[in-house]
């Protein structure tokens, strides 16, 4: 079983989002092991987006993710980072296939709704960011077996 972050970032909370978006992931069997409402600092912003430290998107999206509250959630279940990516779409909402979640209720460049982890590494690092040892949940849903078929992976 996978682990990812997402995070339903400033826009999505601000546009009474947050609970369609949770449910196209539950939909798709996912499940939740962690789960928070927080505003990230800016500290914590420039560790998460350490990476893109020099480029000219940068300044703008740490002012963006810091903008108001958001949603973290450590999410679970098999290829759950390549599932996750598949629901939110492309990037720029513009470029996004109708569908999905990107597609669905993004327009903009720079405002994108949600993140998620774009490999194991990464969801390892930004869980760890997000959540401290003994927050998650470690479980199975009742629905896992009906919806991930063993050795199916």
């Amino acid at each position: 079983m996978e682990r990812t972050l997402i995070i339903l970032k400033p826009d999505c909370v601000q546009r009474r989002l947050i609970g369609r978006i949770i449910q196209r992931f539950e939909d798709k069997g996912l499940s939740f092991c962690g789960m928070k409402l927080m505003t990230i600092s800016r500290e914590l912003a420039e560790k998460h987006y350490a990476p893109h430290k020099g480029k000219p998107f940068y300044p703008p999206l740490i002012d963006y993710i810091t903008s108001g509250p958001v949603v973290v959630i450590a999410v679970q279940g098999d290829r759950a980072i390549e599932i996750c990516r598949t629901l939110m779409g492309k990037t720029f909402g513009f470029e996004a296939a109708p569908g999905t979640i990107r597609g669905d209720f993004g327009a903009s460049k720079s405002l994108n709704l949600v993140h998620g982890s774009d490999s194991p590494a990464s969801a390892e690092a930004e869980i760890a960011l997000y959540f401290k040892p003994g927050e998650l949940l470690d479980f199975r849903s009742a629905d896992h077996r009906w919806v991930f078929v063993e050795n199916d992976v």
